[in-house]
């Protein structure tokens, strides 16, 4: 499999659509979404006007050079918000391309990205049944606040 993580370009903005609604955790035995559940607005604040602000940056993956994963971080008022400053990630990969290394990839070119652009900390918002947890704890994410159904997490740069 030949893996290539880089920049997303603008003509793939519209990419982060699908990408959304892949990120939305279903559990086991629970009916997906409507994919009209992205024109909502408190999942809209993950990709409206994407670029538009100087704190949105993204990867894509590309594998054999079709884009199976992106993730992205822009400072906004989402369920992993935690102040003004912080970014907070999304990150989602076709569900045929999990378990290959590709995730922990993507993350770990967007958090040298955003060290590098000088940012100290990001975070996001996870599902405690989401497999993906782990693999956040694993590559260093702290919990820094939980729910009944969801950690907080952070990483700090």
């Amino acid at each position: 499999m030949d893996i290539t993580i880089r920049e997303i370009q603008k003509q793939e903005y519209s990419l982060l659509d699908n990408f959304l609604y892949e990120a939305i955790f279903v559990p086991e035995g629970i009916e997906p979404p409507p994919k009209t559940v992205i024109t909502s607005p408190e999942l809209q604040v993950y990709i409206k006007r994407f670029e538009e602000s100087k704190d949105d940056w993204g990867l894509v993956a590309e594998v054999d050079g079709k884009i199976v994963g992106a993730v992205w971080v822009r400072i906004m008022n989402d369920y992993g918000h935690i102040d003004d400053e912080t970014p907070s990630l999304a990150i989602s990969l076709y569900k045929e391309y999990r378990g290959f290394g590709i995730g922990t990839a993507m993350m770990k070119e967007i958090l040298a990205l955003l060290k590098s652009h000088g940012y100290s900390r990001v975070s996001l918002s996870v599902q405690k049944a989401n497999y993906a947890a782990k693999m956040y704890l694993k590559i260093g994410f702290e919990i820094i606040r939980e729910n009944e159904e969801e950690y907080i997490m952070v990483y700090y740069l």
